[in-house]
C-alpha cells in the first residue's frame, strides 16, 4: 500500500490472485477490511476447505440440512434464481459434473456422466429461511460456488469501500472486475477484454462506472483430455459434457458482480441466441460474446462504452 490518497494491496484468495485499488482519505484502512473479509467469505464458500459451509453442506449430502451463514444463504439462493432463469446452464450444484471431468487424461464413461448428471440435479437443493439451513437431498451430491463466489466477494468489497467513505476503486478477483464510481479524474474506468486466441492481447475495452465486468471462456483454463487435447474446464449440467456453444468467451457487464459472474457462465454455455435471450429477464446487464472465429458481437447497451482492437470485427445485436 502507498500514497495518502491512493491505496493499492494484492494476495492470494479463492484460488486465484485478488487486487485493490482504491482512492480517498481512509482508502489504506478500507483496503485491510476488504482483505480481511475476503478471508472470511473464502472459509464459508471454498469446498477445498473442511470446516466450510459448503464443505459442511457437501459431507451432509443425502441427510439432514446444515446450518450456514447468511452470506452463504444469500449465494445459494441467488444461484436457484440464476438457475432458473438461465434454464440450467448454471447450476450452483454442478460439483459432481465439475469432479468428474477435471480430471486430466481421463475421459469419463457415458454411464458416469448419466450418473453425475442426475447427481447435479439443482432442484434437490433445498434453502429454509427459518434457521438458515441448507440441503442437499440425495448422497453424492455436492455445491461448486466456483461460478459465482468470487462475484459475491467483489460486491462486498464495493459495499466495503464505501463504508469507508471510498467514492472511487477498481476491485479485481482473477479476472471479476467491479468498479466503485469513476477515476478520481471523473472518467470512466478502463477494462481490458483479453483476446482469447492472442496471449498477451486485447481484443477490445469497456468504460465503465459502477459496474461489474465478468469473463468466462477457456483461454486460459482449458482441461487436457484423453486423446491429446483438450475441453472446455466450464461444463454443461443440461448434457454432462464440457460446453461447446461455438463461443470462445462472454464477458458480462451489470452493477451486480455476483450476478454478472453467474451470467458469464451461463451464457457461455447457452451461447448467443438463448444468451440474449436469458439477459433480458435481467434487467441493466450487457454482454459481450466472442465467437470462434474471433467475431465480437455486444448487446447494444454497449455500444457507447466498447471500444474493439483493431481489425476486430464487431456486431451490435
Amino acid at each position: 500500500m502507498a500514497g495518502s490518497n491512493r491505496a493499492q494491496t494484492a494476495f492470494l484468495a479463492m484460488n486465484t490472485v485478488v487486487s485493490h485499488t482504491a482512492y480517498g482519505r481512509r482508502a489504506g484502512q478500507a483496503l485491510l477490511a476488504a482483505q480481511r473479509e475476503t478471508e472470511r467469505l473464502e472459509k464459508l464458500f471454498s469446498r477445498f476447505l473442511p470446516d466450510s459451509d459448503i464443505a459442511r453442506l457437501n459431507r451432509s449430502a443425502g441427510g439432514e440440512g446444515v446450518r450456514v451463514a447468511h452470506e452463504t444463504l444469500a449465494v445459494l439462493r441467488l444461484g436457484l434464481e440464476c438457475a432458473l432463469q438461465t434454464e440450467g446452464c448454471f447450476n450452483p450444484a454442478v460439483g459432481p459434473l465439475v469432479r468428474l471431468w477435471h480430471t486430466p487424461l481421463i475421459k469419463p464413461s457415458q454411464p458416469e456422466i448419466e450418473t453425475a448428471r442426475a447427481l447435479s440435479d439443482v432442484q434437490t437443493l433445498q434453502l429454509q429461511a427459518r434457521g438458515r439451513k441448507a440441503r442437499l437431498a440425495r448422497a453424492g451430491q455436492s455445491v461448486d460456488l466456483g461460478g459465482i463466489a468470487k462475484g459475491y466477494a467483489a460486491d462486498r468489497m464495493v459495499e466495503i469501500f464505501r463504508r469507508h467513505g471510498v467514492r472511487s476503486a477498481f476491485t479485481d478477483f482473477g479476472g471479476n472486475v467491479a468498479v466503485l464510481g469513476a477515476k478520481p479524474d471523473g472518467s470512466p474506468f478502463t477494462v481490458g477484454i483479453r483476446h482469447p486466441q492472442r496471449e498477451n492481447s486485447l481484443i477490445g475495452a469497456l468504460s465503465v462506472t459502477d459496474q461489474s465486468v465478468v469473463t468466462s471462456g477457456d483461454d486460459q483454463r482449458a482441461v487436457p483430455g484423453a486423446d491429446g487435447g483438450c475441453h472446455s474446464h466450464i461444463i454443461d449440467p443440461r448434457t454432462g459434457l464440457p460446453a461447446n456453444s461455438g463461443l470462445l468467451s462472454v464477458t458480462v457487464v451489470s452493477p451486480s458482480s455476483a450476478l454478472a459472474d453467474a451470467l458469464a457462465t451461463a451464457l457461455f454455455i447457452a451461447g448467443i441466441a438463448d444468451g440474449v435471450r436469458f439477459l433480458k429477464r435481467f434487467p441493466g446487464t450487457q454482454a459481450v460474446f466472442i465467437d470462434q472465429d474471433a467475431s465480437v458481437s455486444i448487446t447494444a447497451g454497449l455500444a457507447p462504452c466498447f471500444q474493439a482492437a483493431q481489425g476486430t470485427r464487431t456486431t451490435v445485436l
